[in-house]
């Protein structure tokens, strides 16, 4: 038996200009937030990756009328709310989707079933259904909080809640339930997290307050029965998908390659300081405000990186970039040390223990820990990264593409596995690199 995978090859410079794919998290709400309003909201650079569009199917089953219009740009037209979907929600592989969706459902008198895929129906909810529970929402699931699970919403009343460990989805569904809960919400998060919620909200005309407390945590209030107004968003190019032609040219000789239009929100740009603290040969130009965001264009050099300490602090802003920093950092000079990072053991699949396989089966030194990972760089005495590995990727888009980055430098080509994950968040990934002159080639594989 064989199946499909993809292998990355070393070649050439990799050279060029791309614009990256449409920032996952504000697709999303963007999607949801135009629902939950009243009029139309028209977006411009949606990332059509799978998640997304499992994300505007499902907002069209709770009543909008979501409609594309052309490549990137959508049009919905919201009623004011939600109102119960006939089916069930199929939320494919998108976590972040279903548990925002199932914050803003909470809000509203219906009942709604949501599913998704092998891997999302093994990741746990509890951390959201905690804080809606206390508000009144009510639910029946499997086990441990997993998909299928059928939401109750409505007659929600209001929460002042601690994020007991960062997480912006969290944070999210408190305040899209608050907005039509009696009292609304408040949300303390002892971390600064992605602030995409709160900034949207005011486009779409709620109030939302924000206060840095003595201690440094951030209080987000919303008040209840807020209506939103439809409204114009830009998506901006994503931090998390830029980051892997970026990386690439990094590790590759004679590479320079630029990423227009990216995101530069510091909540989400702690990736590109890290670079930088490695020895990155890294530059933003253009910076400029879009939408009420930073965004702007970055430029890589193929660079001599050192290993260094990841500041723990950093993790909520470049939690999804650590399995491409960790491929940056087996081919600097010296250990990498990431820790406080253990929210990547909840992702789509354990980034922690996938990441530490597939580097260790690549023959990069590397060590894991429960909430942690130290990967030894290859660099010193020019030792080049072996590579000449099949790595298992369990469906996860973001180590899939680590590792095939991580081939376009190594000695000997590098398959992974279930390459059909990578649309959920980068539609085109093949094609970008290709057209940089990356070797990313379908192959057969043996069936495991």
């Amino acid at each position: 038996m064989t199946a499909a995978g993809l292998t990355a090859h070393r070649g050439g410079p990799l050279r060029g200009r791309v614009r990256a794919p449409g920032d996952k998290s504000i697709s999303h709400r963007s999607l949801i937030l135009g629902a939950m309003a009243r009029g139309r909201t028209e977006i411009e650079g949606l990332l059509e990756g799978d998640d997304v569009k499992r994300t505007a199917a499902a907002m069209a089953a709770f009543g909008a009328s979501v409609e594309r219009l052309g490549e990137g740009r959508w049009r919905v037209e919201g009623q004011g709310g939600f109102s119960e979907p006939a089916d069930v929600i199929d939320c494919g592989n998108a976590g972040t989707g279903v548990r925002l969706i199932m914050g803003a459902a909470a809000g509203h008198d219906l009942a709604a079933t949501f599913t998704g895929d092998t891997s999302l129906r093994g990741r746990p909810m509890n951390r959201v259904l905690k804080p809606l529970g206390e508000m009144g929402a009510r639910w029946i699931c499997r086990s441990g909080g997993r998909l299928p699970l059928t939401l109750q919403g409505g007659g929600l009343k209001t929460i002042a809640y601690r994020l007991p460990e960062p997480s912006a989805q969290v944070k999210s569904a408190v305040l899209l339930a608050g907005l039509n809960a009696a009292g609304g919400a408040e949300v303390i998060e002892p971390e600064a997290t992605r602030d995409h919620t709160e900034r949207m909200l005011r486009a779409f005309g709620a109030e939302v307050q924000v206060e840095v407390l003595a201690d440094g945590a951030r209080r987000i209030r919303v008040a209840g029965g807020q209506a939103l107004t439809g409204a114009s968003v830009r998506v901006p190019g994503d931090p998390s998908s830029a980051a892997f032609p970026l990386v690439a040219a990094l590790i590759t000789p004679g590479s320079e390659v630029t990423v227009e239009g990216v995101l530069l929100n510091p909540l989400r740009a702690a990736l590109f300081t890290t670079l930088q603290e490695m020895g990155a040969d890294l530059v933003i130009s253009d910076a400029r405000d879009e939408g009420g965001d930073r965004v702007g264009d970055v430029t890589a050099r193929h660079s001599a990186l050192r290993g260094i300490v990841v500041p723990p602090e950093r993790a909520p802003a470049m939690i999804d970039e650590y399995p491409i920093l960790a491929v940056a950092a087996a081919f600097a000079e010296g250990p990498t040390l990431m820790r406080g990072i253990g929210e990547m053991r909840v992702k789509e699949s354990d980034r922690i223990a996938l990441t530490a396989a597939g580097l260790a089966a690549c023959g990069v030194g590397v060590e894991e820990e429960p909430e942690g990972l130290i990967v030894a760089g290859t660099a010193r005495g020019n030792h080049p990264v072996a590579g000449g590995a099949r790595v298992t990727t369990h469906g996860d888009h973001r180590i899939a593409m680590s590792h095939l980055v991580l081939g376009l430098a190594s000695e000997a080509p590098v398959s992974v596995d279930e390459p059909g994950m990578i649309a959920t968040s980068f539609p085109g990934f093949t094609d970008l690199m290709a057209g940089l002159g990356a070797a990313i080639e379908t192959t057969e594989l043996d069936a495991a």
